[in-house]
């Protein structure tokens, strides 16, 4: 089995020396690095499922970061995007982070700075593809229930309990056990708090 590959960074930048000096600055914390010279040939080419983050110039010659950042936040990219410019202001800032840039840095960029805002930045991307795939099997896995497992689900996670359940569904208390056991087995739940934790979103919006 091979084993999982490092996180790669984006770097877009029109200038080679500093793309140069980057890419051997972040290779030093262990991150595999792509560089690019034309912003249009990373968005039409980059591979969005990789984890990591983007690294964007703000001034390059034929359309801006910010223009770019805006493009990539519209298709859904969700890598966290670090912006580099040479001559930032308060407005450019601003308006970076309101676009949803993850951090706005000047250049001459300060090594420790980066490195550090870059690690936070694989850090979270990391944590955010662990819960979107955590959301999806729950997903699927709700949508393995039977309308009546579903019911019961819901009533669990409302704070009924069985006798409640049962009398509630013109059940037996017997038969609404069966039930629980099948939802905790079905869903991959140890306890009624990891139930109530990973399903009680996904049960109220199932609710009449």
């Amino acid at each position: 089995m091979n084993p999982p590959l490092s996180p790669l960074i984006h770097l877009i930048d029109d200038d080679q020396a500093v793309r140069d000096s980057l890419a051997l600055l972040i290779g030093t914390v262990g991150l595999r690095v792509q560089t690019w010279a034309a912003p249009l040939a990373f968005i039409e080419g980059f591979d969005r499922n990789s984890i990591g983050a983007i690294v964007l110039d703000v001034r390059m010659p034929g359309i801006s970061g910010l223009a770019v950042l805006d493009r990539l936040i519209a298709d859904g990219v969700d890598q966290p995007i670090i912006m580099l410019t040479g001559h930032g202001t308060v407005e450019m800032c601003r308006r970076a982070f309101k676009a949803g840039a993850a951090e706005f840095l000047e250049k001459p960029v300060n090594d420790e700075q980066l490195l550090e805002a870059l690690q936070q930045a694989v850090h979270q991307h990391v944590r955010s593809r662990e819960r979107g795939q955590a959301d999806q099997s729950a997903r699927e896995r709700f949508g393995q229930l039977s309308d009546r497992e579903r019911e019961v689900l819901g009533m669990i996670v409302a704070g009924l309990t069985n006798k409640e359940i049962a009398r509630a569904l013109g059940l037996s208390p017997r038969t609404v056990e069966t039930h629980r056991a099948n939802l905790f087995a079905k869903l991959g739940c140890d306890s009624l708090a990891q139930l109530i934790r990973r399903y009680a979103a996904l049960a109220e919006q199932d609710a009449p």
